[in-house]
């Protein structure tokens, strides 16, 4: 799995995650009634959570559930918009997130 950040969401992450803590693209299904209907969100966190797997990206480093990486594509980026105040996720075949939220959890 590869994940690209745009230029203009590095900028944006890197003023939100300062000090201690890693980044984990977190596969969220509280609440979705369905594994399959999960939401992803970018969270900070102290640590890792088990059974997590750091990705190659192409400068900020982020963790993905090993579980969860069936329900993402191979190739991905991550892309701020302004207008939206918020990160997208997607890849060459589809938006997986059109407004992905941050969440601090340290």
């Amino acid at each position: 799995m590869y994940i690209e950040w745009t230029e203009t969401a590095a900028e944006k992450i890197a003023d939100k995650v300062q000090g201690q803590g890693y980044l984990q693209l977190k596969y969220d299904t509280d609440g979705c009634g369905c594994v399959v209907s999960g939401v992803t969100a970018l969270w900070w966190v102290n640590e890792p959570e088990e059974g997590t797997e750091k990705v190659e990206t192409n400068g900020i480093p982020l963790y993905v559930e090993k579980s969860k990486m069936i329900f993402l594509d191979e190739v991905m980026k991550i892309d701020f918009v302004p207008e939206a105040n918020s990160f997208q996720l997607k890849s060459p075949n589809q938006i997986l997130n059109p407004r992905m939220s941050y969440f601090n959890k340290i």
